[in-house]
């Protein structure tokens, strides 16, 4: 499966950190830099132009509010989600981007780490919504935690958080409850042995089960099942 990346605009008025945030979202996996603005005028035509899913937003630009975005049909649409970095701490400011649907609010000095969990959080978003095409509220939940939830790495070392999520998506959204580690590559695109370890650590904690089919001749087979 061929993972598309999601497109990435930042507006930022002082050059430095634009570059800095500029070097940060090319090196990140899954996204990929489209355009940069340092001003409100700039900003408003990279997003009605190229239409980025996700836009990094400074508030105090050198001709308008960033926050002022936010009414952008574009955003209002929510063809665009929206992260706030910003020095703005005020609570009036703070609350109109909670209450326009920004996805997350980062006060300056930027910590990275908190960006970088930001950012996985909205890979983690994004790919969680193309695999729920029919939702329950289990998976309600699911989305509006990923706007909310300080994210965790997995304590296990090479578990990452979206591909476990692409994984356990094949069990909760197909009616089929038997799958192989044939079937799983097919439908993610994973290495076997990368798929065989991801497959096991859901095993391991609970979420899906499995058994050994004997055949006639070779070693069995392990079949992985929903968890009931």
């Amino acid at each position: 499966m061929n993972k598309q990346k999601i497109t990435v605009a930042i507006v930022e008025d002082e050059f430095t950190l634009s570059q800095l945030y500029s070097d940060f979202i090319q090196n990140f996996e899954g996204l990929e830099l489209i355009g940069i603005a340092n001003t409100y005028q700039n900003a408003e035509k990279i997003i009605s132009e190229r239409v980025p899913e996700l836009v990094l937003i400074d508030n105090y630009l050198p001709d308008g509010q960033g926050i002022d975005l936010f009414t952008n049909q574009l955003i209002q649409g929510e063809k665009t989600s929206a992260i706030f970095i910003t020095a703005a701490s005020e609570m009036e400011i703070c609350s109109k981007a909670i209450s326009y649907g920004a996805f997350d609010y980062i006060l300056k000095p930027i910590s990275w780490k908190r960006l970088t969990q930001s950012l996985e959080r909205f890979i983690q978003f994004k790919q969680t919504q193309q695999f729920y095409k029919i939702i329950d509220q289990k998976h309600v939940d699911n989305l509006f935690q990923l706007k909310s939830k300080n994210f965790t790495h997995r304590n296990e070392k090479g578990i990452e958080e979206s591909t476990l999520n692409i994984i356990f998506s094949i069990f909760e959204n197909n009616k089929k409850d038997e799958y192989t580690i044939d079937d799983i590559v097919e439908q993610t695109g994973l290495s076997k042995t990368t798929a065989r370890r991801y497959l096991e650590y859901c095993v391991k904690q609970s979420l899906i089960s499995v058994k050994m089919q004997y055949g006639k001749v070779g070693h069995p087979r392990r079949i992985y099942l929903k968890s009931r």
